[in-house]
């Protein structure tokens, strides 16, 4: 009884400072033990993983910010429309794990872009395979450090520039001293917190609003408070009320579902951070086995995270909705103190006025100016949606020890994956352009200390871009995503099942394919030719900015083929070599 009085008297704010102290002291401990000492140990681990240990990293490091902490919240504010990115995200690792990953071990060679530039015989080729790989990542991991940053500013109660930097510390210091062998036994610890963060307030939520234990099956049941109504059927009328779209209906178009889906799975089978981990473990099979791993332990999370948003709905609207705003509760007041809800009383009656609409204006920037109040509708509250899920349990009124506990969660998702892909940015830079290109002579000490030293340029420049992200994580994420999708998936499967695909048409369609994504993320995302951002309905075709990476592959794929037609075949030796890395047969480990 003493000890439960104890726990309990434990704030929120301590409990953080414990278990992210806890998980930091782990994580750097592990990067100490397991530093590289060479460049094979830097950019592959030595290639000796296990299945088990590189499907568990591999899931930490494809389960980013995006799907622990932002997933869930664009779920609970988009609903149905939200589906995209479960079917995109989990269908892209289905499609990468079956369709690439074998015969990308296979081929034996540490990153994309060495795969491209051997593939395709060309130093322009890696050049421009560099480019896209440095793009991705850095848009990718800016999406991280605004998670980071989110959560520091909440449950250490700093800013969120400040918590940025903290996370940029801790990422780099265990990325640069261990390389890829200290970054995947941290992200096993880190896949061990993440999810045990993000199913023990799921269950307890799924037990407290439906009797259920099992999250995924309480998100399809009754309500425990004896009125027979169902979870969903609820939800749909509470967003009725607001003047919101019913939960389980959705608005966009089909061809923008259908495009961001798409986008999504394509820019997944191209992410070089992921692509990478199948080159740690010792054979092909190997690979096979940390694929099927990794596939299990990510749909543990994926098939939560509808649960865990329709929870989060609930709970905000009931708590919040047309209450008095002298009588808010805790958490209301701490998340005002990071912007990412906010209150504006318009009609002065003191109460929370929550429907549909912008509370506030917007500067030409595309983001919200709080000084602003939007007087052309009755809504009254911002609600950034990337709280929704470390909000939750302070929202549901669970232990301080579970709410300390998500924020311990959303920063292992956060930094497992940061580190992925810093790394892919220092290999990138270490070993494809100065080792590949720059200067081939350098040592292998010589290019230890440049991936090292690219670390940490790369880590300033995503610490720059997670202060000042082009929106909320997922969305950041997507375009990731979308420039992958533009960029690498032709080139690679291109190079993978067609031998007669030539350096030409690949580096054609790939620089099509990135300028294309490019631009128009840069004018419908971030609005850089406007003086204010260009309202959706003038998108093409009516996709976004987040599914237009299916058109630029499609214009890739279309580039690339063209200018084959028109140009040489590859060399006999580099048809050999495609014939053979599709054969199945056993693979001995990746060489330098």
């Amino acid at each position: 009884m003493m000890r439960n009085l104890l726990i309990e008297s434990i704030g929120v704010q301590n409990w953080t400072y414990i278990l992210v102290g806890l998980t930091f002291a782990i994580y750097i401990g592990i990067a100490i033990w397991s530093r590289a000492a060479s460049t094979k140990d830097f950019y592959v681990a030595g290639g000796g993983v296990s299945p088990l240990a590189n499907g568990m990293a591999t899931a930490a490091d494809w389960m980013s910010a995006a799907s622990f902490i932002s997933m869930a919240g664009i779920i609970s504010f988009a609903g149905y429309d939200g589906a995209v990115y479960l079917m995109g995200w989990t269908g892209g690792y289905v499609l990468l794990a079956l369709l690439l990953a074998p015969y990308l071990r296979k081929f034996g060679k540490f990153t994309v872009p060495d795969f491209i530039g051997d593939r395709y015989y060309s130093r322009v080729a890696r050049f421009v395979a560099v480019l896209c790989a440095l793009l991705v990542s850095f848009t990718y991991v800016a999406g991280q450090m605004r998670g980071v940053g989110i959560v520091f500013s909440r449950f250490l109660e700093v800013d969120i520039n400040t918590g940025v930097i903290i996370g940029m510390l801790i990422v780099l210091f265990y990325a640069v001293l261990g390389g890829m062998k200290g970054i995947t036994y941290t992200q096993v610890a880190q896949y061990c917190v993440l999810i045990f963060a993000f199913m023990v307030p799921a269950i307890f939520i799924s037990i407290q609003m439906t009797g259920n234990p099992i999250p995924q099956l309480g998100f399809g049941d009754t309500l425990s408070n004896g009125s027979g109504a169902y979870l969903l059927d609820k939800l749909d009328g509470l967003s009725s009320e607001l003047g919101f779209a019913e939960y389980t209906e959705g608005s966009k178009s089909a061809i923008d579902v259908f495009a961001i889906t798409l986008a999504l799975m394509i820019g997944t089978a191209g992410l070089p951070h992921v692509i990478v981990r199948f080159f740690t473990v010792k054979q092909v099979k190997d690979a096979r086995k940390s694929a099927g791993i990794a596939l299990f332990l990510i749909v543990i999370l994926y098939t939560t995270a509808p649960a865990v948003a329709a929870f989060a709905r609930t709970n905000l609207i009931e708590t919040v909705s047309n209450k008095p705003y002298a009588s808010v509760p805790d958490w209301f007041t701490k998340w005002e103190e990071t912007k990412l809800i906010s209150f504006t009383d318009k009609n002065d009656d003191g109460n929370i006025q929550y429907v549909k609409g912008d509370a506030y204006l917007k500067n030409e920037d595309g983001k919200f100016d709080f000084s602003k109040p939007n007087f052309a509708n009755a809504n009254e509250l911002y609600v950034d949606r990337d709280i929704m899920v470390l909000a939750n349990p302070e929202i549901a009124q669970l232990p301080n020890w579970v709410i300390a506990l998500v924020a311990a969660g959303g920063l292992a998702a956060a930094l497992s994956t940061a580190a992925g892909l810093l790394l892919v940015i220092s290999s990138s830079v270490s070993h494809d352009l100065i080792k590949k290109i720059i200067k081939p002579s350098i040592s292998e000490n010589g290019e230890l200390v440049a991936a090292r030293l690219s670390a940490i340029g790369a880590v300033c420049v995503a610490g720059y871009f997670g202060i000042n992200p082009p929106g909320f994580v997922a969305a950041v994420v997507a375009l990731a995503f979308g420039l992958a999708a533009a960029s690498f998936f032709p080139a690679i499967i291109l190079g993978i099942f067609y031998k007669r695909m030539n350096k030409e048409g690949a580096i054609a369609g790939m620089v099509v394919g990135i300028t294309a994504m490019l631009l128009y993320m840069i004018k419908y995302k971030l609005g850089w030719f406007d003086e204010m951002l260009p309202d959706k309905s003038e998108w093409w075709f009516g996709i976004s900015p987040e599914g237009f990476g299916t058109i630029a592959m499609i214009l890739n794929f279309i580039v690339s083929i063209v200018i084959m037609k028109f140009t040489s075949e590859p060399p006999k030796e580099v048809q050999d070599i495609v014939e053979n890395i599709r054969i199945p047969s056993g693979s001995g480990e990746a060489t330098h």
